[in-house]
């Protein structure tokens, strides 16, 4: 069982909501009077489009750029997107904004772990000193996006601006629980090992001849911004297990791992997510382990991804957690 506040709510059957639906319906319910009130009915996107409104024009030439700029696609493990952190750039009304967004990108069972991991990872300079925004496009246009980064961070909302991507584009998360650069190998206070701990649960559910083909003798990826989460369209030759070559109660459990590891995301990027993931069939995706970046060498492996033609889960437990996350339907 996972500790709280990760324990999945495993009960109640996954919906499959439309993401411009729940928006327009959350919207709508908002009284326009309201609507400066950052009310908790509000969504990530309307408190954006909101702080969008909000900027003056020396701010809107330093965090606003064109929906097509490049820059908005980028993912990074330790970055600015401006340059410039929301301290330096926004109102303390507006950097509250950046915070209500932040918190509504996650489900209200971990926001709380989410904003302690951005502070600890922030190198003594707290939420506002240590992270960077962008908005891209217009609010109302059906073309526009909110960009959060830091250090261990790169998180977005779009409204389903991006159509068949998840979360809008790739996103990193992770996490380092402790002074030391290197975790201890149980990573103590690391939100995030939880994950791990599910991916080797499933692990241990292959039988010897498809752990030998999961465990992977060479390295990891290497981490190279944007380019970690590059995707290959293709169903074969990828690195470790086919997921064809697992029984239906191994499929069954590699599904309910990866919605744990959405359990952390509010339910409409979660819901979103797996239906993307279903949509490219569970047989084509492959799991690894890689056996060489095993911290303690204690035979639970810090370094896993699942990956399909159209999506990459990328685990980096080694020194400290690093995630890369990017999953599209194969036709955005």
């Amino acid at each position: 069982m996972l500790p709280s506040p990760f324990q999945p709510e495993v009960s109640r059957p996954v919906r499959f909501l439309n993401r411009r639906s729940f928006l327009a319906s959350t919207a709508a319910a908002i009284p326009l009077g309201l609507l400066g009130q950052s009310p908790s009915s509000a969504t990530s996107e309307t408190l954006a489009s909101q702080l969008h409104g909000s900027l003056d024009e020396t701010q809107r030439r330093l965090v606003c750029r064109e929906f097509n700029d490049p820059l908005r696609q980028k993912v990074d493990n330790n970055w600015m997107i401006t340059g410039r952190s929301i301290q330096d750039v926004l109102r303390p009304d507006q950097q509250d904004l950046v915070r209500q967004i932040f918190r509504k990108l996650h489900h209200p069972n971990h926001a709380e772990a989410m904003m302690r991991q951005m502070v600890e990872d922030s190198e003594g300079k707290g939420f506002e000193g240590g992270t960077s925004v962008a908005l891209f496009g217009r609010p109302g246009t059906g073309a526009f996006e909110f960009v959060l980064t830091g250090r261990h961070c790169t998180r977005r909302c779009d409204g389903d601006s991006v159509a068949g991507t998840a979360f809008g584009g790739p996103i990193f998360y992770g996490h380092q629980s402790g002074p030391n650069d290197e975790e201890a190998a149980d990573h103590p206070g690391n939100v995030f090992w939880y994950q791990a701990k599910r991916a080797n649960e499933l692990f241990k559910a292959l039988d010897g001849r498809q752990r030998t083909v999961a465990l992977v003798e060479s390295r990891s990826r290497p981490e190279r911004a944007t380019e970690t989460v590059r995707l290959s369209g293709r169903r074969e030759g990828l690195t470790g297990l086919p997921g064809s070559e697992l029984s239906a109660d191994q499929r069954g459990l590699m599904r309910n791992v990866l919605r744990d590891l959405l359990a952390p995301f509010r339910q409409v990027d979660a819901d979103e997510s797996l239906r993307l993931v279903d949509s490219q069939g569970l047989e084509n995706l492959h799991l690894a382990y890689f056996k060489g970046q095993d911290l303690g060498k204690d035979g639970v492996w810090d370094v896993w991804q699942i990956e399909g033609p159209n999506m990459l889960w990328y685990f980096r437990g080694d020194p400290h957690v690093h995630c890369w996350v990017h999953i599209r339907d194969g036709k955005a």
